[in-house]
C-alpha cells in the first residue's frame, strides 16, 4: 500500500504540473514550491524551535485561526510557522502578520519530510481538521515531536474505517492527540483502537463569533444597501446563480449582493448576463451614484464582513461538491438557504433542525424559502443563538496542548 501511496503522490504532482500550463491555481501550486527549501532556510533561523501550524486551504486557516491567535497571545516569544497545501490559502494569507514564516507545504515524500522537519525544527505540529500525510507524520513521530489534530471530524465512510484501510489507520497512529468536533468522530477513532481523543467542538464557531462581534464597516456596502433589505449570496457557482437570477424581478424592494466563489472574468460576465442590470463592487466603489439593485463582489476576502448588511443569506456550492460556510452568516443572525448537497456538514443539519436554514432543489423551493425567511424573525434569533451556544472549542484545545 505504501508503494501505491507514493505512486499516487507522484501522479498527483504530474497532473498538477500538466494543468499548470493553462490553470492559474495549478501554476501557483507549482511556482510556489520552486526553491521551497531555500525559502525556508532563508526565513527560519537555525536552532529556533517553532510551532508549526498546517492548513489545507483558506477555510481550514480560518477554522484554526482562533487557536493560532490565542496561542500567540499566550506564548508571545514562540515562533510560528504556517504552511498551506492549496494556493487559495497561501496566496490570500501569505502576508499574515502573526506568523514568522508562511510557506507552501512540499509534496509528501520521505526526502521532503526529513528536509522540512530539519529546517523548521518544530517543537509541536498542529493540523486543522484533516490532511494526513504519511511521511510528515512519521518523521514527526521519529523525532518525538507532538502532533495534534484540531477540529477533526471523521465519518464512517472514510477509508480509515474500511477493511482495506490498514495503511491509513497506521497514519493516524502517529497523532499525539485528536481534538474532534463531535461524538461520532470520537466513537469512530476509538473503534479502531485510538483512545487519545477529546471532544472539543469546532473552532469555526469561535472564529465566526469573533468575526461577527468585531466586523469592520464597509462604507461602500452600507451606501449600496441603504434602507433596503438585502440577500447576501455567498460563494456562489453558476448553478446557484441560475436560480437566484429570478429573484430581483420578483422582489423589487430588495437588494442583492453576490460574492461568487470564483471571480475570473468569464464567471463575472456570466453573472451579469444572467441578472441583467448589475454593478461590480470595483465600479461602484469608484462611482457610488450608479443605480443598481444587484452588486457583484469582484474580489476575494470581503464575504465574511458582508453578512452584517444582510437579512437572509444564500450559501453556494449545494449543487456541486457541497455547500460552503454557513456559519459566517449564521453568526450575524442570518437564516441561510442552500442547495441539496449539504449532508457532510453537521452545522447545516443543525441549522435545518432549528428552523434557521432551508435546503432547496429548484426555483420554486428557493422562492418558498425566501418568502418564509422574509417574515420569520425567530429564524434569525435561532441562527445567532446556535453559534453562540457552540463556541468555546479554542479554550478546550489550548488547555490541553502539552
Amino acid at each position: 500500500m505504501l508503494l501505491l501511496y507514493i505512486l499516487g503522490i507522484k501522479i498527483y504532482g504530474a497532473i498538477i504540473w500538466i494543468f499548470s500550463f493553462f490553470n492559474q491555481k495549478a501554476a501557483l501550486f507549482i511556482s510556489g514550491r520552486k526553491q521551497i527549501f531555500n525559502q525556508i532556510a532563508q526565513k527560519i533561523q537555525p536552532g529556533n524551535e517553532n510551532v508549526w501550524f498546517h492548513f489545507a486551504s483558506l477555510g481550514e486557516f480560518e477554522q484554526g485561526r482562533p487557536v493560532l491567535e490565542k496561542f500567540r497571545t499566550l506564548h508571545p516569544k514562540k515562533k510560528i510557522v504556517i504552511t498551506f497545501f492549496s494556493p487559495s490559502g497561501y496566496e490570500i494569507r501569505k502576508n499574515y502578520a502573526l506568523a514568522d514564516g508562511i510557506f507552501y507545504l512540499p509534496l509528501d515524500s520521505e526526502t521532503n519530510a526529513k528536509r522540512f522537519i530539519e529546517l523548521v525544527n518544530p517543537e509541536m505540529a498542529i493540523f486543522t481538521k484533516y490532511e494526513f500525510w504519511y511521511y510528515y507524520f512519521k518523521q514527526l513521530d521519529n523525532k518525538g515531536i507532538p502532533l495534534y489534530i484540531i477540529s477533526g471530524i471523521f465519518r464512517k465512510d472514510q477509508v480509515f474505517f474500511k477493511s482495506f484501510g490498514g495503511f491509513y489507520r497506521n497514519i493516524l497512529k502517529y497523532v499525539t492527540h485528536f481534538f474532534v468536533q463531535n461524538q461520532e468522530s470520537s466513537f469512530l477513532l476509538k473503534s479502531i483502537g485510538l483512545e487519545n481523543v477529546s471532544i472539543s467542538g469546532d473552532t469555526r464557531f469561535d472564529r465566526v463569533f469573533e468575526n461577527a462581534a468585531n466586523a469592520e464597516a464597509i462604507p461602500e456596502i452600507a451606501s449600496f444597501c441603504g434602507d433596503s433589505p438585502v440577500l447576501i449570496c455567498g460563494s456562489t457557482w453558476p448553478d446557484d446563480e441560475k436560480l437566484l437570477a429570478a429573484l430581483p424581478a420578483k422582489y423589487p424592494d430588495w437588494k442583492f449582493i453576490i460574492a461568487p466563489h470564483e471571480i475570473h472574468e468569464g464567471h463575472l460576465m456570466s453573472i451579469e448576463n444572467a441578472f441583467g442590470k448589475t454593478t461590480r463592487y470595483s465600479t461602484y466603489k469608484a462611482n457610488p451614484h450608479i443605480n443598481s439593485r444587484v452588486l457583484i463582489i469582484d474580489n476575494i476576502g470581503m464575504l465574511s464582513a458582508l453578512y452584517q448588511y444582510g437579512k437572509i443569506a444564500y450559501i453556494g456550492g449545494g449543487f456541486g461538491a457541497g455547500i460552503h460556510n454557513t456559519l459566517e452568516a449564521a453568526a450575524f443572525g442570518l437564516p441561510v438557504i442552500f442547495g441539496p448537497n449539504f449532508n457532510k456538514f453537521q452545522e447545516a443539519k443543525d441549522l435545518l433542525a432549528i428552523g434557521a436554514a432551508k435546503s432547496i432543489s429548484n426555483a420554486s423551493e428557493l422562492t418558498d424559502a425566501f418568502e418564509y425567511f422574509k417574515s420569520n424573525e425567530q429564524s434569525s434569533f435561532s441562527a445567532k443563538k446556535y453559534v453562540q451556544d457552540k463556541k468555546g472549542a479554542t479554550e478546550v484545545i489550548l488547555k490541553n496542548l502539552n
